[in-house]
């Protein structure tokens, strides 16, 4: 009906005003988050039914080191961010630390009964602050900062492993160190050398209770990066071991990656000494398999014999490629056979045929399903505990990629209210409408949207309309001008999570100019109960007398009676609001009176209205709305 004609006008108003083309198509736009720009997802199905359950945690960033502000985006796009399985955003977090570069984002169940996020904070551009690790409730509030440890550039990038209990986390080490290169047969000379290393600190306190590093533990020739005729370097020297992950099993050992040895270690947590390698020139296992450049390197399970664990198997770096592709590990260990033995329980071979020369992450989920960050473009898979694939996603921009990719479940209940922006639209009195948009940022139980109007400030809240929530952001059309709004967040069993604030709807600052042909300078504020109940009315006629086809209109004399109703439902609408109007001005009952006398001849006309039964207001289903203005970028020189 007549909010279809201000779409459509919406629609083609907007195509004139559209400027020319931006890069920046690939990037979401929210009328109720404008500073937020978060990056669309391009996904593959293959087997959608055997998903696991959850959500996906990226972390997008354009560069590792952190940009200066000025050649940053304006808007908000790297950082933390939560999206379902369809690439729907459920969570921007990137206004927590304003638009700082995070690594390692992802939710953590160890702590109590509720679920948390935990996501390491990158360190400032001009090095005035090293970063730390964050963990986040899940109402979004961070509950604790834990700062580096001392003598070290920033808080490593790679690793802030949550410890079972939540009182201790695990992080990764670089520190500069002079070694004699005896090693490499020249024991009268010295290099610096880039320590790779380890520690376990005190959530609270930050305070560091375990500390290993690989000085005088792992000789130069193990390195796979640096060798014998090398150069001696100055500080911080050669990143001669590169540790990239860290993990805790319940016997208190430590496992690690080191990249440029191409070894797993296990490290003793009583004493420190190495327990055992897995690969590299030293490996204490007899195995029928190779891997290299290796990431994310994490127990399965663990017990005194046998340990199982998963790893992504690089088998690249940015110097060449060791195999075809690179692949996800499930690896057995024997640690009580003589000798030791290791065998791949599971490979899952790169969906693309591809190799992730850098970064990525590889998890076993709670029903077995094996998810896979292989990082670059956030490019990612699940697989069915057998292998299959199931599904493939990456951004669709080139210009992001995120270190690790997780998948998990998570429960959002964000503590402010959610966000509302109304506007209205038309050229005439009788074709007002007023487009609602609607969002939640972090809330995973909403289901459902009630919108709400009120005649005037403080007035009673009408209910207009409900919609489903398919999207980040909800849109719904009102018919007439709805001057205060209103949202309900509903759950699933139809309870009320929270409500937007009352807002007031915007209007052009000058209807002329935004096409208005009506009499006087612009449209009137419409009661919304008078509406609703004219819009009962006119559904009811249309059910007893013949409803309008899609596309079509309902026959002559039906049509005529229907505007005609409308057309008096706002004549008394116009009419009740500026007697509201007055009355909140003035107060005086003896002018309340005159007024009501002079609405004498609309008074039939609104009996009329309300005598008829309501029902649920018209509206549209939500989807992703019309952006009501436009949101410019700063170029990214490094894009």
């Amino acid at each position: 009906m007549m909010f279809w004609a201000a779409a459509l006008l919406l629609l083609s108003s907007n195509a004139v005003a559209e400027p020319p083309e931006r890069d920046d198509a690939d990037l979401m736009s929210f009328v109720t988050l404008p500073e937020v720009r978060a990056l669309k997802w391009d996904i593959a199905y293959h087997d959608r039914e055997r998903l696991a359950p959850g959500y996906w945690f990226v972390a997008p960033y354009a560069t590792i080191s952190p940009d200066k502000p000025t050649a940053k985006y304006q808007q908000y796009q790297v950082g933390p961010y939560i999206y379902d399985d369809s690439g729907v955003l459920i969570w921007a977090g990137a206004p927590l630390y304003d638009n700082h570069n995070v690594f390692d984002f992802k939710p953590v169940h160890n702590i109590d009964n509720d679920p948390y996020l935990s996501f390491i904070v990158g360190w400032e551009y001009d090095d005035s602050k090293k970063g730390h690790g964050a963990i986040v409730d899940h109402h979004y509030n961070v509950k604790n900062e834990v700062q580096a440890p001392e003598n070290v550039h920033d808080f490593n990038m790679h690793e802030f492993n949550i410890m079972d209990g939540g009182k201790t986390a695990l992080a990764c080490t670089y520190r500069g160190k002079s070694i004699n290169l005896a090693d490499f047969g020249r024991p009268t000379e010295e290099s610096f050398v880039t320590v790779g290393g380890f520690v376990e600190v005190d959530v609270e306190t930050s305070e560091v209770l375990f500390e290993w590093d690989t000085f005088d533990k792992i000789a130069l020739h193990e390195s796979n990066m640096f060798h014998s005729d090398d150069r001696p370097a100055e500080s911080p020297g050669w990143d001669y071991v590169h540790i990239n992950s860290v993990d805790k099993n319940e016997a208190g050992d430590y496992l690690i990656s080191l990249r440029f040895t191409d070894t797993i270690y296990l490290i003793s947590g009583q004493d420190g000494n190495i327990m055992w390698r897995l690969g590299g020139l030293e490996s204490n296992f007899e195995q029928n398999f190779n891997f290299s450049k290796q990431h994310d390197v994490k127990f399965v399970s663990s017990n005194d014999t046998h340990h199982v664990i998963s790893l992504l198997n690089n088998g690249a770096d940015e110097r060449g490629r060791d195999e075809l592709l690179s692949s996800a590990l499930i690896v057995e260990l024997d640690v009580a056979a003589q000798p030791m033995t290791a065998k791949v329980v599971q490979r899952i071979n790169r969906p693309d045929s591809g190799v992730t020369k850098l970064r990525g992450s590889a998890r076993v989920l709670p029903n077995d399903n094996i998810y896979i960050g292989w990082s670059e473009y956030g490019y990612s898979s699940e697989h069915a505990s057998n292998g299959d694939l199931l599904m493939t996603a990456r951004f669709a921009s080139d210009r992001y990629s995120t270190y690790r990719s997780y998948k998990g479940e998570f429960t959002g209940r964000p503590t402010r209210r959610p966000d509302l922006v109304a506007s209205v639209y038309g050229t005439r009195e009788q074709d007002t409408t007023t487009l609602i948009h609607v969002s939640w940022n972090g809330a995973t139980d909403v289901v459902q949207w009630k919108f709400y109007a009120q005649a005037y400030e403080g007035g009673q809240s009408v209910l207009i309309g409900t919609s489903n929530k398919t999207d980040f952001e909800t849109m719904f059309i009102a018919d007439g001008y709805m001057d205060f709004v209103s949202a309900e967040a509903i759950d699933a069993d139809g309870n009320v999570l929270h409500t937007s604030e009352t807002k007031r709807t915007s209007t052009p600052s000058d209807w002329k100019a935004a096409g208005w042909v009506g009499s006087g300078s612009g449209p009137s504020p419409d009661d919304p109960s008078i509406m609703v109940a004219a819009s009962a009315d006119l559904s009811s006629g249309s059910s007893d007398e013949g409803a309008e086809s899609v596309g079509g209109s309902a026959s002559t004399g039906s049509g005529d009676r229907s505007s005609a109703q409308y057309a008096e439902a706002k004549e008394v609408a116009k009419a009740v609001y500026k007697a509201y109007d007055v009355i909140r001005g003035i107060g005086g009952i003896i002018l309340f009176l005159v007024v009501a006398g002079t609405m004498s001849g609309a008074g039939y006309a609104l009996w009329r209205v309300i005598r008829t039964r309501r029902v649920r207001y018209q509206h549209v289903p939500g989807e992703e709305g019309i952006p009501v203005e436009e949101i410019h970028l700063a170029s990214n020189p490094r894009g």
